[in-house]
């Protein structure tokens, strides 16, 4: 979406604030605040950065602000030298919310998880909202990208914008653009992956839109805030229901003695209506496993039951217990009780070749595992020290892999198949492994698969 001159002149004489927002956006003389340098905000502000912005970083914890300005970065998908690149373009990070008030555009990247009984945990968001309504001023615009229900930045964030005097679509400029960051894809990043991005108004829009479009290669416009978080939604329920079909397809396929991973590689070669999906011990990040309560959640409030997003749900939240009981089976035929046994967990990344826990399906295995009675370590290249984490806490370090530590575990459950393991030596070693994630093609006596 291209704005010429004649277009900005237009605007100028309706709207003199979002005509001044778009010029400096177009220039990338605009300053661009981020809140929340995370697996979302942090990518998006070194793109920025590299785009020719002016970025302040804000983060509430000290530890990610200090990295940044000393140019390390403590995500393993993102190197010291991107960082250390973006610090040199200008890019400062902050524990400082009231630094946000030098921003034109300030967007928000802040985590959108659930409560314990399944509903919606706008938290973050509310309060970080609460922190930075002091220090917004007119000409201002706000891009909210913590995946959402829709309704949310209007119902939200629009009347604590104008309980402070403001009129959104006038003063401040209110838009949603829903992040889409993949971390560890080597072949989509924040430049390549199209941006959605819906406003409040059309100035809004307009807003918005100039912004992204000097980041992203393409930016697409929705009618509506509400359209935008719907699309995101879409997005990630239409992937946890496909993993919920092809998880319940594995468990048929397992009793039936067919291997899944080879129906799979099979159908794929269809050149029309099949994309593949791949099966798990469960589903993990920050999304997927998430994002589909947000909208049953919501539809309540219409009176519509959403049937099929919750049996996936249902199917996908019980694929670890479905594994366990692979456990149980796999070790009882060696006369040997999970009670007590050995047990060595491979990856605890929620994906792999990334150092991501966030509700990795293998951390759930490793829980219920003791709860058993097992005896659990964990070997991750990536996670070299368990991760402080809001429902689990394990005091624990990675132990390496050899020939001469493979043999001293009864069993050995890969949740996560990172590039970085040896899977010949540890097929090779390993008394028995139940292999979650389809890593042994081949038939061995040693290996099960759940």
């Amino acid at each position: 979406m291209k704005f010429s001159q004649k277009e900005i002149g237009v605007l100028r004489e309706d709207n003199a604030l979002a005509a001044r927002l778009i010029e400096c956006c177009i220039a990338r003389s605009a300053r661009v605040g981020i809140i929340g340098l995370g697996y979302v905000g942090l990518p998006l502000a070194l793109r920025f950065a590299e785009a020719g912005f002016r970025v302040i970083g804000f983060d509430i914890d000290a530890d990610k602000a200090a990295a940044i300005d000393s140019g390390k970065s403590y995500l393993l998908h993102i190197p010291d030298c991107a960082v250390a690149s973006a610090r040199a373009r200008g890019l400062e990070a902050t524990i400082d919310v009231s630094r946000l008030a030098e921003a034109d555009a300030i967007v928000i990247c802040v985590p959108t998880p659930l409560t314990p009984s399944r509903e919606p945990d706008l938290s973050f968001v509310i309060n970080t909202f609460e922190s930075l309504l002091p220090h917004l001023h007119a000409g201002q615009l706000v891009s909210l990208e913590s995946t959402t229900y829709p309704g949310t930045t209007e119902e939200e964030l629009k009347p604590r914008i104008e309980s402070r005097g403001f009129v959104v679509g006038r003063d401040i400029f209110l838009c949603f653009s829903p992040e889409r960051e993949d971390p560890g894809n080597p072949r989509f990043n924040t430049r390549n992956i199209p941006k959605i991005c819906g406003g409040a108004t059309p100035a809004c829009l307009a807003a918005g839109v100039a912004l992204y479009s000097q980041a992203v290669d393409q930016v697409v416009p929705v009618s509506s805030t509400r359209a935008a978080e719907m699309t995101k939604l879409l997005e990630n329920i239409h992937r946890a229901v496909n993993i919920g079909l092809v998880n319940e397809m594995k468990i048929i396929a397992e009793r039936m003695e067919i291997d899944i991973f080879e129906v799979i590689r099979a159908a794929s070669t269809k050149p029309f209506g099949f994309v593949p999906y791949y099966p798990g011990p469960g589903l993990g990040g920050h999304c997927i496993p998430i994002d589909p309560f947000y909208l049953t959640w919501k539809a309540r409030q219409y009176g519509v039951h959403t049937r099929f997003i919750e049996l996936a749900g249902e199917i996908n939240s019980a694929m670890p217990h479905w594994v366990i009981e692979r456990v149980t089976e796999a070790l009882n035929q060696r006369s040997k009780p999970l009670r007590g046994s050995r047990v060595l967990v491979l990856g605890i990344a929620y994906k792999k070749n990334v150092d991501d826990m966030r509700e990795s399906p293998a951390v759930e295995l490793m829980a219920l595992l003791m709860h058993k009675g097992a005896l659990v370590e964990y070997c991750d290249p990536h996670v070299p020290v368990f991760p402080k984490m809001r429902k689990y806490r394990f005091e624990m370090n990675s132990v390496p892999l050899s020939a001469q530590t493979l043999p001293q575990y009864d069993l050995v459950l890969l949740a996560t198949d990172h590039e970085a393991f040896d899977y010949e030596l540890i097929r090779r070693h390993a008394r028995l492994i139940v292999d979650t994630r389809g890593a042994y093609r081949e038939p061995a006596s040693n290996v099960v698969r759940a």
